[in-house]
C-alpha cells in the first residue's frame, strides 16, 4: 500500500529541509511504503536545487518543476495529477500544517473516509485581517453556494485515490483544489487542529490576492451574483415606478411644483453605480467563459522526476 504526499511549492528554500525531515520522521512509523512529491511552481530561489537534492538522497522523494510560475492551485494539481498513492495528503510547504497529523489521518482513512480533512482551532502568527478574512470567506461561500463547504479549513487533506480520480476529470481553469474535493463529495470528515506560525518566509498571500482568489471561488461554485443581478433590476424597476406614480399623483392632484433636479441627478448617479457594479459581476463569469473556451493547459512542466 502506498501514500503519495503533495507538496506544492513557491520561493520556500528555508522550510524545505525541515519539512523534508519531519515528513520522513512521520512516515517511517506508518506501516505503507510513501512517496513525497514535491511541485515547483516557478521558484525563483533555490528551492528546487534543495528539491534536486533531496530526490538524489532519498528515492523516495520525486519532483515536478513548472515553466513558470502557474499559481497553488495549478501546482496542487499537477501534484495531484502525477500521485500514485492508494491515498493522496496534500499540504503547503510552510510548515503551517503539521505532518505529525497524517497518522490520524490515515487511521480515520482506513476506517473508511474517503476525505479526510484538517480543521484550524487556532491560527498561531496571522494577522487579525488575515484571521477575520478567513472566518467570513467560507461562511459567505456557503450562504451563496449550493454545496456546503468545511468551515475553517485549508488545503491540508488526505484523499483516497478514488477522490483524486473524479478530481483529475474536473479541467477548469479557475481552480480551487479544497471546494473541487469537497464537490465530488464521498465520506468525509475533519479533525481539529492548532495551525502553527509560518516557520520562515512570508506568506503569499496578500489582501489583493485573497481578494481575487475569493471572487474566483465565488463565481466558480455559485451562480447567486447573477441572481442578486437579477432581482436587483427587478427592485430598482420597481422602485423607480412607484417615485414615477409618486411624482405624477403630487403634480396632477395636489398641483405641487416639483422641479426634481436634485433627485434625477442623484438617481442618475445610483443607476449609473450600481449598473457598472452589475457589468462588473457579469464580466467576471464572461471571463471565465472566454478562459475556459481558449482550452490552453492548466501548467507547463520543464522538469519532472516522478515513480515509474
Amino acid at each position: 500500500m502506498l501514500g503519495t504526499i503533495v507538496i506544492p511549492v513557491y520561493n520556500e528554500e528555508d522550510n524545505i529541509p525541515i519539512l523534508y525531515q519531519r515528513l520522513v520522521n512521520v512516515m517511517k512509523t506508518l506501516p505503507l511504503d510513501y512517496e513525497i512529491i514535491f511541485v515547483d511552481d516557478g521558484s525563483t530561489d533555490s528551492s528546487l536545487v534543495r528539491i534536486r537534492e533531496l530526490s538524489r538522497s532519498d528515492e523516495n522523494v520525486y519532483y515536478i518543476s513548472f515553466t513558470r510560475n502557474f499559481g497553488h492551485e495549478a501546482a496542487s494539481t499537477a501534484g495531484l495529477d502525477a500521485a500514485k498513492g492508494d491515498c493522496i495528503i496534500l499540504m503547503d510547504a510552510d510548515l503551517q500544517d503539521p505532518p505529525e497529523l497524517i497518522p490520524k489521518m490515515i487511521e480515520l482513512w482506513r476506517q473508511g473516509y474517503h476525505l479526510v480533512y484538517a480543521k484550524r482551532r487556532r491560527r498561531a502568527g496571522e494577522s487579525l485581517f488575515k484571521r477575520i478574512s478567513a472566518y467570513a470567506f467560507y461562511r459567505i461561500l456557503n450562504l451563496m453556494s449550493d454545496l456546503k463547504f468545511p468551515l475553517d479549513t485549508g488545503d491540508f487533506r488526505l484523499m483516497d485515490k478514488v477522490v483524486v480520480e473524479d478530481f483529475k476529470k474536473c479541467r477548469e481553469k479557475n481552480r480551487f483544489v479544497r471546494g473541487l474535493t469537497a464537490w465530488v463529495g464521498y465520506n468525509q470528515v475533519g479533525i481539529e487542529y492548532d495551525r502553527d506560525e509560518r516557520y520562515a518566509g512570508r506568506t503569499k498571500y496578500n489582501p489583493l490576492k485573497l481578494l481575487l482568489l475569493s471572487i474566483d471561488v465565488i463565481t466558480g461554485f455559485s451562480i447567486v451574483p447573477l441572481r442578486i443581478v437579477t432581482y436587483a433590476g427587478f427592485l430598482i424597476t420597481a422602485l423607480s415606478l412607484c417615485m414615477t406614480l409618486i411624482v405624477i399623483i403630487q403634480k396632477i392632484f395636489f398641483g405641487l411644483n416639483i422641479p426634481g433636479y436634485a433627485l434625477l441627478t442623484s438617481g442618475l448617479f445610483f443607476l449609473g453605480g450600481v449598473q457598472t457594479f452589475f457589468l462588473g459581476i457579469l464580466g467576471e463569469y464572461v471571463g471565465r467563459i472566454y478562459r475556459e473556451v481558449q482550452k490552453r493547459p492548466l501548467y507547463l512542466i520543464q522538469e519532472q522526476r516522478l515513480k515509474n
